[in-house]
């Protein structure tokens, strides 16, 4: 057991490059090599997206989230294990294959016109309009029955979980209104997803739609054609909208923090008019401005607009947890301070770096920290006299709530985890129990200095922690697998047993990537499955288990 904060490794050697290379994909799956003990239960696919292609022909990608997107599958079947990864056939993989170029604009990399074209053809490409990425390189969930590999633009493509096929491309604004979604929705027990984007609301000014796509359909028809707007939030300023990469969902409430990182509309709408313009130069940042929580109801949903909590800038990817207890929401987040935006320090440029030069890059960046924010819901029973105390009553927290004189709450948060330097990341929870529930534990990737180098167990009542982390080697983030009811039934000592599952780089090893089995509860090893091959940085992605 580790007390926070625990002491920085070191990275002279650089290894962690190699997760920053461009692979091959693969024709058949490849075997590897079991040591440990697998769970008996553990049977099913891990499915895993990010960046395989880092350039196209003499043409390099810039950003950490431009590569060409990569499905990975490590299959674990009766003690044996197979990995395998193929290319998902977006139009964006297609086309740049072909021309052997760069074609479509991704988050850091502009696309140019083709040299070859004549100069009116290549007048006309320059406004032809705003051609969105389809490069789904983020996450993989289910919708219904089927899976989906996704980015946050408008574009899902539906993929084979077994073969790893590109199956459809699939265009959300042809049911819903939203501009583009986050790569992490929620789940309900009946598989009804729930998601959040931007959209245009009234007079033409930006909002934020949470749709719905309901469970699998009893007459096998496609749960997209059902999807609709839940409820809609109101942007804080009409033409440029917060980034989104992810909200919380309680049993009975949704909370949207509305962070200072700004989409400005208007330089989008233009900017690829302009040449060498992609989507990180439409970002800008406003200290001043703050952060704001939204909150809406889900039965009946309906936005809470007398419910204004603010607080001071930081920037959010990923929400942990949101629960409800006693008349607050309590809200956990992975957070950075500040208002500058934490995208700017994830270009390639600076992930290759030298070590020292890392380390350096990192220390112009936001301070990570995981924070937990207390919304109170009773506001309007609240009384002048109230004016200026701490609303939060809940015993085992410290964050508070002021109601200030001009009706907003201000919001104080209690700090959960922070190291210099050392965030906890990725964050993931045993999701089919604690989600919206009141809960302890939290599993996460820890970035040394942006640089993924443990895998980090954080009770949130305690601040504890307990880590997994080997010299120069390279997690991903963690996946919590729960033991099948089926099996927790018939056999009692495996009622306890639960895992976490992460894709592990460990560049000079005679075998340099495996797949890490980890005990969930004391964080140790229980068994490592190692092919011979590099796997490339992987983001998001899920576990399929296998059905009887």
């Amino acid at each position: 057991l580790y007390s926070l904060p625990f002491s920085p490794t070191e990275h002279p050697a650089a290894g962690y490059r190699k997760i920053f290379e461009t692979v091959e994909e693969l024709n058949e799956p490849l075997p590897t090599e079991v040591t440990g003990v697998l769970p008996s239960w553990l049977s099913g696919s891990l499915l895993r997206m990010g960046p395989g292609l880092f350039e196209v022909g003499a043409e390099p990608f810039h950003h950490l989230f431009d590569g060409q997107a990569l499905i990975h599958k490590f299959d674990l079947r009766e003690g044996h294990v197979t990995y395998h990864r193929r290319y998902i056939r977006s139009d964006a993989y297609v086309r740049a294959m072909a021309e052997k170029r760069v074609v479509i604009t991704e988050f850091g990399t502009a696309a140019y016109p083709d040299p070859c074209k004549n100069i009116f053809s290549r007048f006309f490409t320059y406004f032809q309009g705003i051609e969105v990425t389809d490069n789904c390189l983020v996450n993989i969930y289910p919708i219904g029955e089927d899976f989906y590999a996704v980015t946050e633009t408008n574009f899902i493509t539906k993929v084979d979980p077994d073969s790893l096929e590109t199956l459809k491309k699939v265009d959300l604004c042809d049911y819903l209104s939203v501009n583009g979604v986050t790569a992490h929705p929620h789940t309900d027990a009946d598989g009804s997803v729930y998601n959040i984007g931007n959209c245009f609301g009234k007079n033409m000014s930006l909002a934020y739609n949470i749709i719905k796509i309901p469970p699998p359909q009893k007459d096998g028809s496609d749960p997209l054609k059902r999807s609709e707007v839940v409820v809609q939030l109101p942007s804080s300023e009409r033409f440029k909208p917060s980034y989104v990469h992810s909200f919380g969902m309680t049993e009975n409430h949704f909370v949207f923090v509305e962070q200072p990182v700004k989409i400005n509309l208007l330089k989008f709408l233009s900017s690829w008019s302009l040449r060498g313009t992609n989507y990180m130069d439409c970002f800008e940042s406003n200290e001043y401005i703050g952060t704001w929580f939204h909150v809406a109801t889900r039965d009946p949903a309906a936005y809470l607009s007398s419910h204004k909590f603010r607080t001071s800038a930081f920037n959010v990817f990923h929400h942990i947890n949101a629960y409800e207890d006693q008349g607050f929401i309590v809200v956990d987040l992975c957070t950075w301070k500040g208002s500058d935006f934490v995208y700017n320090y994830l270009y390639l440029a600076n992930m290759r770096a030298e070590w020292d030069k890392v380390k350096e890059s990192a220390m112009r960046a936001p301070q990570p920290e995981v924070r937990r924010y207390v919304l109170p819901l009773d506001i309007y029973r609240v009384g002048p006299e109230e004016q200026g105390k701490n609303l939060v009553s809940l015993s085992y927290t410290t964050a508070t709530a002021v109601l200030r004189s001009d009706g907003t709450v201000w919001l104080e948060p209690e700090v959960l985890f922070s190291g210099p330097r050392q965030a906890f990341e990725f964050p993931q929870i045993n999701y089919s129990r604690c989600s919206g529930k009141n809960y302890r534990y939290v599993y996460g990737l820890g970035l040394n200095h942006f640089i993924p180098d443990r895998i980090v167990k954080l009770n949130v009542r305690t601040k504890d922690t307990r880590l997994w982390q080997e010299e120069d080697s390279y997690p991903s983030e963690p996946l919590f697998i729960p033991t099948p009811e089926k099996h927790m039934l018939t056999n009692i000592n495996m009622v306890m047993s639960r895992v976490l599952l992460s894709i592990v780089v460990k560049p000079g090893a005679e075998r340099p990537s495996f797949l890490l089995v980890l005990d969930a509860r004391q964080m140790t090893e229980l068994a490592r499955a190692s092919v011979n091959t590099i796997i490339p940085v992987t983001l998001h992605g899920t576990y399929k288990p296998r059905t009887p």
